[in-house]
């Protein structure tokens, strides 16, 4: 019902900028009806959250990407984007896009990009 599809992830030096998309496409919802968030699992951890946004425009965001990080959605492209600046080598995971549908309690998840930040 919900098709995401993630991009720009890659290889970037620490103290550089990245920005993530993420598209939702195939959708029978559209994305102002979904709460939206990003991701991320590095190795050997579990996934975590990194930042989120509610369908009423509401953000929050993990401590460690605070003031850094910056999750922003375009309902008219139905995209939702991650800009990362100051990255950090502990920025560096699989970052996935994932859509909550309240209507009928179901998520959705993209198939994750990477990220991976050197010293």
């Amino acid at each position: 019902q919900v098709q995401l599809v993630e991009s720009g992830g890659g290889l970037m030096q620490a103290g550089g900028s990245l920005r993530l998309s993420c598209v939702a496409s195939r959708s029978i919802f559209s994305i102002d009806a979904m709460a939206m968030a990003w991701y991320r699992q590095a190795p050997g951890k579990q996934r975590e959250l990194v930042a989120a946004i509610t369908s009423g425009d509401r953000t929050n965001y993990a401590d460690s990407v605070k003031g850094r990080f910056t999750i922003s959605r375009d309902n008219a492209k139905n995209t939702v984007s991650l800009q990362m600046n100051s990255l950090k080598p502990e920025d560096t995971a699989v970052y996935y896009c994932n859509a909550h549908v309240a209507l009928i309690g179901r998520d959705y998840w993209g198939q994750g990009t990477q990220v991976t930040v050197s010293s």
